[in-house]
C-alpha cells in the first residue's frame, strides 16, 4: 500500500492540467458559460492563508461547474498601479515597474502549486500597456460622451509629498506617507459623471437579489437619495453680486427653529469676503488646513466667523439671521449654504452653544422629555408634536413633517421639493506617476485636446526619479513635450495619471478578450458576461463595486460592453478573514516585538521562543497582518502538508462567510483525514470481496451525499459539503459491501471532494479505475429512489429530556410505534413498572413520554 505523498502527486497532476489545456476558457456557444470571478489582488510580494481562502473558494465553484458540463471562465489578474511601489521606490531605489513585476511573480510562483483551476492564458496585470492602453481608449470615448469632465475642486494636498490624496490616504488628519497635516486645496481635476446615475445605481439594487443585504445597504447609504426643499434667502449687506443665498435642506420643517445661515469656507461669497478682508482671509487659511473627508469635518472642533452679512427668514421679513463661514459646510453637498437649527442637529447646536446663538424648538417628544444639553434629533419613523411648525401642534412622524414643509413653502411661492443624491462626481485625478497617464494634451491654441487613438497608449517614461517629492512626470525633461493632435503645434501632455479605482472598475470585462485590440470583443463580451459569481472582501463593497457599476454602464453607453451586463456581478459573496494568534514579546522600552508562528513552540505550559525559551504572549484571533507577523505562508504549509490540506481546512472549519482561525493543530487534523482517505481507497483497490448483501445501504449513503454536497456547494455552504464528506468517508470504512459497491462509492467521493481537494480526487479516481480527469467527468445526480428513506429515526423524551431514540418502518401505525417505544430499556426503566400518564407520537418527528 503506497502512502499518502500529496509533495510527489500534486504537482504530477498539476503539470496533467496544463498539458491537456484543461482549465483554459472556451467560448462555446452549444454550451451555457460560467463566469466565476476572484477579486484580483494587489502584488503586495506575498500571499498568506487568506488569500489562500479566497481563491479556494472560487475554484471549488468554478471545477463543480466545470463537472457540470458549463463552460467555465476563472482567469487571474493583478491589481498593479498605486502608491506602494512608488513607496518601495523612494524606500528602497529602484523602479516601481521592477517591483511590481518582481512581486507579481513571486505570487504566482506561490500561486500555482494550490492548483487553482485558473486560465492563465488570460492572465494581465493593469500596469501593462496594453491594459492601460485600452483604458486609455476608453476615457477618450467616455470623454466624447460627456461622461468624464475638468472642474476646480477642493482636495486632500499633502504639503511635503506635494500630492492629492485620496479619502482613504488621510489617517488622522495627515498623510499616509509623509505624516504632514493635510489640507484643503483647490486644484484642477479630472471627474467623471457618476452623480448622472445616482437614481439608476439606486434603483437597480433592488434587482441585485443574490448580493449580501449589507452589501445594497451600503451602496444606498452611499449613494443617500434625500427628498428635501431647495430654497434662497435674501441676503442683506453682501459684497456687489451676491442678492441671494441657495439653501438645500431636508429638514425643511424645522425652518421655523432657524438661527442662522453658514456657508462653506469654499463657497463663492466666502472667496468673495477672502479677497477683501484679511480677517476672513485668515479665518478660511485655517479652514482649510482641515482634510476634506466628512468623518475629518465632523470630527474636527466646529469653527464660525460671523460675516456680518445677514439674511431675512423667507416666512418674516422683520425676522434676520447671522451669515456664518463655518468649517463644517462641504461646497460639494447640496449648495454649499446651510441655515442651522441647533435644537435639533446636534452639529449645529454645538455651533450654536460655542457662540450663543439662540435655540428654538420646533417640535418636541410625543412620550419622554426633552433631552437636556443636547439637541433633539427624532428617529426617521419617531412621532413628535410640532410646536412651532407649518403643522401646527398635529402629530406626525418627521416624513410626514417634512412633507407638510415642502408644500406648505411650495404654497407660499419659494421653493420647491427636490431629490437629490449624497453621491458626488467621481475624482480621478492623482498626481503620481505609477499609474494609467490620463490621454489629453494642453495646446495654447486649441485648449484640452485628446490624444488620436493611434498613438495609445501613452506609456509612462520609464527614466523617472523619486529623489524629490512630487510627482515625475512634471520633472520629466521631455516625456510632457508633445504635439497637439488637433493642430499641430507644441503642446504639453497631461502628467495626472487615473486613479487606480479606475483600473478594477472594468477589468472584468478586460478577461473576456484579453488579447483584444479594441477594450472588449463584442462576441466575447456577449458570451461571457456578466460574471455569474463574483467573490471578494467587505472591505470593498462600497466604492470598489460602485464604481464598477457605474463604469458597466459608461461601457454600455460608448459601445464597449452589451445593455446586458450594465449590471456586471449577477451574484456576489464576501467571505470571512481567516484569523491567527499573534505572538508578541517585550523590548527594554515595553514596545511589542512580533514573531512569525513558526518560531514559536507552542505547549501546554505556554508559548516560547524556538531560538532563545524566552516566554511569548498569545493574543488570539487577530486578522492577518504583514506588520505583526501572524500571517501563514502557505508554501511552508504545501511543504509540510501538501496543497490539499491548506484547502480543505479552509473550507471545512467554518462557514465561508465567517471568520476562521487557522491553528497548526487544525492543519494536522485536515491531513489525517486526507491521508485515511487515500488509505481507504488503497486497501478497496487491494481489498477482497464483501458481503453484495450490503452493496444497497452503501449505494443508498453514496447517493445521500451526492445530494448534500450539491446543494451545499449551490448554497456557499463548504462547510457543510465537508461534513457530508466525512460522513460518506465513515460509512465506506464501516461497510462490509461487494468490492465492485465499494469502488464505485469511492468513485462518488473523488468526483465529490474534487472540487476542495482536486489533487487527492485525481489519485483516488484514477486509483478506482475512473476515465480521464475527475474534473472532467460528469457530476454525479443523485437517484431520487435511493433518496427516499424506507425507516425514520425518532427521538424519545421522556419528561422533556432526551433519553434515547428508535429506528422504525417509515410507514408503521402508531399503535406499533407505541408498543416499540415502551419495550424500549430507558423507558422501561423510566417506568418502573409502571404506566405512563401520557405517550405522544408524533409521526415522522419525535416521542414524548410523561411520566
Amino acid at each position: 500500500m503506497s502512502r499518502y505523498a500529496p509533495n510527489e502527486t500534486e504537482p504530477k497532476w498539476q503539470a496533467a492540467w496544463d498539458e491537456a489545456r484543461v482549465f483554459e476558457a472556451k467560448h462555446d456557444p452549444a454550451r451555457e458559460k460560467y463566469y466565476v470571478l476572484e477579486m484580483f489582488p494587489y502584488p503586495s510580494g506575498r500571499i498568506h492563508i487568506g488569500h489562500v481562502r479566497n481563491y479556494t473558494m472560487g475554484d471549488v465553484v468554478a471545477r463543480y461547474k466545470m463537472s457540470c458540463g458549463l463552460s467555465v471562465l476563472h482567469p487571474m489578474g493583478w491589481d498593479a498601479f498605486g502608491m506602494p511601489a512608488e513607496n518601495a521606490a523612494i524606500e528602497k531605489g529602484g523602479h516601481p515597474k521592477d517591483w511590481t513585476y518582481g512581486n507579481i511573480a513571486d505570487m504566482k510562483a506561490q500561486m500555482k502549486p494550490l492548483g487553482f483551476s485558473l486560465d492563465w492564458t488570460r492572465e494581465f496585470a493593469t500596469c501593462d500597456p496594453e491594459y492601460y492602453g485600452m483604458q486609455q481608449a476608453m476615457f477618450i470615448d467616455m470623454l466624447d460622451a460627456g461622461l468624464v469632465y475638468r472642474k476646480n475642486a477642493i482636495v486632500n494636498w499633502d504639503p511635503v509629498d506635494m500630492t492629492v490624496l485620496a479619502n482613504e490616504q488621510v489617517i488622522d488628519g495627515k498623510g499616509w506617507r509623509s505624516g504632514a497635516p493635510v489640507e484643503r486645496k483647490e486644484l484642477t481635476q479630472w471627474f467623471f459623471k457618476i452623480s448622472d446615475f445616482a437614481g439608476e445605481l439606486l434603483d437597480a439594487l433592488d434587482g441585485l437579489k443574490d448580493w449580501p443585504e449589507k452589501v445594497r445597504l451600503m451602496q444606498a447609504n452611499w449613494i443617500g437619495k434625500s427628498r428635501g426643499l431647495q430654497f434662497a434667502f435674501d441676503l442683506v449687506g453682501a459684497p456687489e453680486g451676491f442678492d441671494r443665498l441657495e439653501v438645500y435642506t431636508t429638514r425643511p420643517d424645522t425652518l421655523m427653529g432657524a438661527s442662522f445661515a453658514g456657508i462653506s469656507p469654499d463657497h463663492p461669497l466666502a472667496k468673495a469676503l477672502e479677497a477683501a478682508d484679511p480677517k476672513v482671509a485668515a479665518f478660511v487659511a485655517e479652514c482649510r488646513k482641515g482634510g476634506t473627508t466628512e468623518e475629518a469635518i465632523e470630527t474636527a472642533e466646529k469653527l464660525g466667523l460671523d460675516t456680518g452679512i445677514r439674511v431675512t427668514h423667507p416666512l418674516d421679513p422683520n425676522w434676520e439671521l447671522p451669515v456664518y463661514i463655518a468649517n463644517f459646510i462641504l461646497m460639494d453637498y447640496g449648495t454649499g449654504a446651510i441655515f442651522g437649527c441647533p435644537a435639533h442637529d446636534q452639529r449645529d447646536f454645538e455651533f450654536a452653544t460655542k457662540y450663543g446663538l439662540p435655540i428654538n424648538a420646533v417640535f418636541e417628544p410625543v412620550a419622554g422629555e426633552y433631552p437636556a444639553g443636547e439637541a433633539f434629533v427624532p428617529m426617521k419613523s419617531e412621532q413628535v408634536r410640532y410646536v412651532r411648525g407649518f403643522a401646527g401642534a398635529e402629530v406626525q412622524t418627521g416624513d410626514e413633517g417634512v412633507a407638510t414643509a415642502i408644500a406648505a413653502c411650495e404654497a407660499k411661492g419659494f421653493g420647491q421639493g427636490v431629490t437629490k443624491f449624497r453621491l458626488r462626481d467621481w475624482g480621478l485625478s492623482r498626481q503620481r506617476y505609477w499609474g494609467c497617464p490620463i490621454p489629453v494634451v494642453h495646446c495654447a491654441s486649441c485648449g484640452v485636446v485628446p490624444e488620436k487613438k493611434e498613438n495609445l497608449p501613452v506609456r509612462l517614461p520609464d527614466d523617472v526619479t523619486f529623489d524629490r517629492p512630487g510627482n515625475p512626470l512634471d520633472r520629466h525633461p521631455t516625456w510632457r513635450e508633445c504635439t497637439c493632435p488637433s493642430c499641430g503645434a507644441p503642446a504639453k501632455r497631461e502628467t495626472d495619471t487615473m486613479d487606480t479605482f479606475v483600473d478594477s472598475s472594468w477589468y472584468y470585462a478586460r478577461f473576456t478578450s484579453p488579447g483584444a485590440t479594441t477594450p472588449t470583443d463584442p462576441a466575447e463580451a456577449a458570451y461571457w458576461m456578466n460574471v455569474d459569481q463574483y467573490i471578494g472582501g467587505i472591505e470593498h463593497a462600497i466604492l470598489h463595486l460602485l464604481y464598477s457599476r457605474f463604469f458597466a454602464r459608461a461601457m454600455a453607453k460608448t459601445g464597449h460592453l452589451p445593455e446586458s451586463a450594465i449590471e456586471p456581478f449577477n451574484a456576489l459573496f464576501t467571505q470571512g478573514m481567516v484569523t491567527h494568534a499573534i505572538f508578541q514579546t517585550r523590548d527594554a522600552n515595553g514596545r511589542a516585538v512580533y514573531h512569525f508562528p513558526e518560531d514559536v513552540d507552542l505547549t501546554e505550559g505556554g508559548a516560547t521562543l524556538r531560538a532563545t525559551g524566552e516566554a511569548v504572549e498569545v493574543i488570539p484571533s487577530a486578522k492577518m497582518s504583514k506588520s505583526k507577523k501572524n500571517v501563514v505562508d502557505p508554501v511552508s504549509i504545501i511543504s509540510q502538508y501538501g496543497a490539499d490540506t491548506a484547502r480543505w481546512f479552509v473550507m471545512s472549519d467554518s462557514p465561508p462567510e465567517r471568520d476562521v482561525e487557522w491553528t497548526a493543530a487544525g492543519a494536522e487534523a485536515a491531513n489525517k483525514h486526507l491521508a485515511r482517505v487515500w488509505r481507504i481507497a488503497n486497501e478497496i483497490a487491494e481489498g477482497a470481496e464483501g458481503d453484495a448483501a450490503q452493496d444497497e445501504a452503501l449505494l443508498k449513503a453514496a447517493h445521500k451525499a451526492i445530494d448534500e454536497v450539491t446543494k451545499s456547494i449551490d448554497g456557499f455552504a463548504f462547510n457543510k459539503a465537508i461534513a457530508a464528506l466525512y460522513g460518506l468517508t465513515n460509512t465506506i470504512a464501516k461497510s462490509g459491501a461487494s468490492n465492485a459497491a465499494k469502488r464505485e462509492a469511492m468513485k462518488i467521493m473523488a468526483q465529490l471532494m474534487g472540487p476542495m481537494v482536486p489533487h487527492l480526487a485525481e489519485d483516488v479516481w484514477a486509483l478506482m479505475g475512473g476515465e480521464g480527469f475527475v474534473v472532467k467527468a460528469a457530476w454525479p445526480k443523485a437517484d431520487p429512489a435511493l433518496l427516499a428513506e424506507d425507516s425514520v429515526t425518532l427521538p424519545i423524551q421522556i419528561n422533556g429530556k432526551r433519553r434515547s431514540e428508535i429506528t422504525v418502518p417509515k410507514d408503521m401505525p402508531k399503535d406499533e410505534v407505541e408498543k416499540r417505544v415502551l419495550a424500549e430499556e430507558h423507558v422501561v426503566r423510566a417506568l418502573a413498572g409502571g404506566q405512563p400518564k401520557k405517550l405522544i407520537v408524533v409521526p415522522g418527528r419525535i416521542v414524548n413520554v410523561v411520566i
